[in-house]
């Protein structure tokens, strides 16, 4: 995930280098050789040029080395965690590196004892601050798992994606609340199902999910 999001870093740079020039905004697929040079040819500098070819050698790197860690880690899943691996992707949206991220942040999901707590170590819903059995309203946001909290931020925004009933929903619940609240709503919503899914290894179910 540092890779990754360092490759984005250097993906937005490349991007962001016209605009640091006063040049016209420049949407390029950095995946076509072609467009990359087309990108180039736009600076005059060499040095510019040597810059941008910096960050496509190493987002390159980075491109063949994730593609073979993550084949490793899905095999390994496959073996440690099959069923679950399955199960995650049943949900609409849930691809392998998100199911992945899924299952090794959450270890065992035996070891929480109800969806209240799953909920608030995934960073769906603010901890409780208690002390001597008594409730001192809520704690801050840094507690608990942020992968998590970033798989289901991004569960629910792909589950949203071409899907007309799930963004039914949304607009259903964009009524009592706005639409940031809503998407964290929904991704506490996805939480809470995952949950029971692994604990009671069941499929995703739909009707279900959009009906309660």
């Amino acid at each position: 995930m540092i890779i990754v999001r360092h490759g984005a870093d250097l993906k937005a740079h490349v991007v962001n280098t016209t605009s640091q020039y006063n040049l016209p905004p420049n949407k390029v697929n950095l995946k076509n050789k072609v467009a990359r040079e087309q990108l180039k040819s736009t600076f005059t500098e060499c040095s510019v040029q040597k810059n941008i070819d910096l960050d496509m050698v190493i987002l390159d790197c980075y491109a063949e080395q994730l593609s073979k860690v993550e084949w490793y880690i899905q095999q390994q899943a496959k073996q440690h965690k099959p069923n679950h691996f399955h199960l995650l992707k049943s949900v609409w949206g849930i691809g392998p590196i998100l199911a992945l991220t899924i299952i090794y942040e959450i270890g065992d999901i035996q070891r929480f004892e109800s969806v209240q707590k799953f909920a608030s170590y995934a960073r769906l819903v603010k901890c409780k601050a208690e002390s001597a059995g008594k409730t001192y309203g809520t704690q801050g946001n840094k507690i608990g798992n942020a992968h998590l909290k970033w798989a289901f931020s991004e569960a629910a925004v792909l589950y949203l994606r071409g899907n007309k009933k799930a963004q039914n929903y949304l607009l259903k619940l964009q009524k009592r609340m706005s639409k940031a609240k809503a998407l964290s709503a929904l991704a506490h919503k996805l939480g809470r199902c995952v949950y029971f899914m692994l604990k009671n290894e069941t499929v995703f179910d739909e009707k279900r999910f959009l009906k309660s």
